[in-house]
C-alpha cells in the first residue's frame, strides 16, 4: 500500500503533470493570436489604436426591461392602463399583422436623475446609479430574433441560426492572450440554454480560440474555487509520465495530420493546464481579498453572493491579464431570470442581486487605475414591451428598442446616446444595432471589424458579416 506524503502546495503544484486539467479542457491557450494562423495576414484586423486592453460582459440573461431600468418615460404613467396600438415585435414576425391594440403599463418603479449627465435611473439599481458619471448610454439599441434562443445567439455570435464563432472568440483570434498562463477567454457561470455552448465557442476559428466555462449559472458559490489535494508521490510520479508519454503521441500524430486543429487544440490545452498550475489556484482563491472587498461586493450572505463572486473573480481574471471575460447572471429555465412575462414585479429579486456587484465591480476597477484600459458592458440580448403582455402583469420580448451600457476605456462617461419613441418601445434616434455594437466593440480594441476575417467554406467571415458600423459619437 503506497504511503500517503503531505507536500507543500507549491510543490505539488510544479511537480504535478495535469492537474485542474478538466478546467483547461476547453480552454485554448496562450499567445496565439490571427497573425499566428496560416492564411492569414499578420495586419488582418489589426489596424487600429486600441483604447480598451479586455472586456468584461455582464451578460443579464433573460431581457431586462429598459423602460424599467434606465430608460425613463413619463408616458407610461400619464397613459397607464389605456389600450393602445403597438406594432408587436412577436405578432408581426409570426403573421405581419400591425397595430395590435395593448394596455399601456407603467414601471412600478421611481426613477431619479444622477450624475453631471442626468441619466435616468431606476429605483431598482441604487449603487449602480452611484456611478452614473462613468456610465456610456446606448438607449437606441435594436436586434435580430424575437426569442431567447436566436436573440441570445445573435448577441453572441452576430447570427441567429448559423454556427458563428462568439464574440470573445473574434477578440482572442485577433488579439491573443495577455498571460499565457490562463486561457484568454472565460466564461464565469454561462447558462446552457439558448444557445448553450455555442456562445463561448470558436465555430469554425481554430479550436484553440474557444471560450473557457467557469462554473454553472445554478451552481453553489464554491463552484468557481479550485481545490487542492494531498497526492501521493508516486502517483504524481505516474502522472507526469503519463502526461509527457501522452504528449508525445499527441504531438506525433499531428505531424501526420498538420491541418488538425482540434488536436492541436487539445495538445495546447494540456500544455496551457501545466502552466496553470502555479497561477490559477492562488487566482481563483477569492479569501485573500479582504474582509472589506467582501463587503463592498456583496459577498458573505443574502441576493447578492453568488454574483458578488462572479464579479470579483472577474476583476481578479482581469488583473491577471485574461483578454475577454463574460460574467454571466440568470439560470436554465424556460424563462430565463429577467423573462418577466406575466410577473414584472420579480425584476426587483434581480436587480437586488446583481446592483451591488456590479457598482463594486466599477469602482474597484476605478480604484485600482484599471477601468481606463478595461471596457465594461452590461445588457440582455433584448429589452421589454411598454405594455402589459395579453393585459396581463408583464412584459413580452422586444428586439426593437432598449437599453445597453458600456463603461470605462475609450466611451464617453456620462453621456447618453440614442433614443427610443415616447413610450419606450422602439429605437428611433441614432439607432444603435447589434452589429454596430460589435463593431465598436472591436474598435476598441484596435480592431477592424471589416477586416478581422477568416476564410472558410469558400468565403471570408466576420463577426459583423456585411453590416456594422462603429459608433463614434460615444467614443472619447
Amino acid at each position: 500500500m503506497s504511503e500517503s506524503i503531505q507536500i507543500p502546495r507549491r510543490q505539488w503544484l510544479e511537480a504535478a503533470g495535469c492537474g485542474f486539467g478538466w478546467l483547461a479542457a476547453q480552454a485554448l491557450a496562450g499567445r496565439v493570436s490571427a497573425a499566428e494562423q496560416p492564411g492569414v495576414s499578420p495586419a488582418a484586423g489589426i489596424s487600429i489604436t486600441p483604447r480598451a486592453k479586455r472586456v468584461i460582459f455582464l451578460f443579464m440573461q433573460g431581457g431586462p426591461s429598459q423602460v424599467d431600468t434606465f430608460d425613463y418615460k413619463p408616458a407610461l404613467a400619464d397613459h397607464d392602463g389605456q389600450a393602445m396600438p403597438f406594432d408587436d415585435s412577436r405578432v408581426l414576425a409570426n403573421t405581419g399583422r400591425r397595430g395590435d391594440s395593448h394596455r399601456v403599463m407603467k414601471s412600478p418603479w421611481a426613477f431619479q436623475r444622477y450624475g453631471e449627465g442626468g441619466h435616468w435611473v431606476s429605483e431598482l439599481f441604487p449603487h449602480v446609479a452611484q456611478h452614473a458619471d462613468r456610465l456610456c448610454m446606448l438607449h437606441s439599441m435594436h436586434t435580430e430574433g424575437v426569442a431567447h434562443g436566436p436573440a441570445t445567439l445573435f448577441l453572441h455570435c452576430g447570427a441567429t441560426n448559423s454556427i458563428r464563432p462568439s464574440l470573445g472568440a473574434w477578440v482572442h483570434y485577433g488579439l491573443g492572450s495577455e498571460n499565457e498562463n490562463l486561457p484568454g477567454f472565460i466564461s464565469i457561470a454561462p447558462p446552457m440554454g439558448n444557445g448553450g455552448t455555442r456562445n463561448f465557442g470558436s465555430a469554425f476559428l481554430p479550436a484553440i480560440h474557444q471560450g473557457t466555462p467557469i462554473g454553472r449559472i445554478d451552481g453553489r458559490a464554491d463552484d468557481l474555487m479550485l481545490r487542492n489535494a494531498d497526492v501521493p508521490a508516486s502517483r504524481l510520479r505516474q502522472t507526469e509520465q503519463r502526461l509527457g508519454f501522452a504528449q508525445r503521441l499527441n504531438r506525433q500524430r499531428l505531424e501526420q495530420r498538420p491541418g488538425d486543429g482540434e488536436l492541436d487544440a487539445m495538445i495546447r490545452s494540456y500544455e496551457l493546464a501545466w502552466r496553470m498550475q502555479t497561477e490559477a489556484p492562488e487566482l481563483f482563491d477569492l479569501s485573500r481579498e479582504s474582509e472589506a472587498t467582501f463587503r463592498q461586493y456583496g459577498i458573505g450572505s443574502g441576493p447578492t453572493d453568488h454574483f458578488g463572486r462572479r464579479c470579483l473573480l472577474a476583476r481578479r481574471l482581469c488583473e491577471a491579464g485574461v483578454r475577454f471575460i463574460q460574467v454571466n447572471y440568470g439560470d436554465n429555465s424556460a424563462n430565463p431570470a429577467w423573462d418577466q412575462h406575466s410577473n414584472l414585479p420579480k425584476h426587483a429579486d434581480h436587480a437586488a442581486a446583481v446592483d451591488q456587484p456590479i457598482a463594486a465591480l466599477l469602482g474597484d476597477l476605478a480604484q485600482r487605475g484599471m477601468l481606463e484600459d478595461t471596457l465594461v458592458w452590461w445588457g440582455g440580448e433584448f429589452g421589454r414591451t411598454p405594455y402589459a403582455q395579453a393585459n396581463g402583469t408583464g412584459r413580452d420580448h422586444n428586439p426593437v428598442g432598449f437599453t445597453s451600457w458600456l463603461a470605462g476605456a475609450g466611451v464617453r462617461p456620462g453621456y447618453h446616446h440614442g433614443a427610443t419613441d415616447d413610450f419606450g418601445h422602439r429605437a428611433v434616434v441614432d439607432r444603435v444595432h447589434m452589429h454596430d455594437l460589435h463593431a465598436t466593440l472591436l474598435h476598441l480594441l484596435g480592431l477592424d471589424h471589416e477586416r478581422l476575417t477568416f476564410r472558410h467554406a469558400g468565403r471570408d467571415y466576420r463577426l459583423t458579416d456585411v453590416y456594422g458600423t462603429v459608433v463614434r459619437d460615444i467614443l472619447t
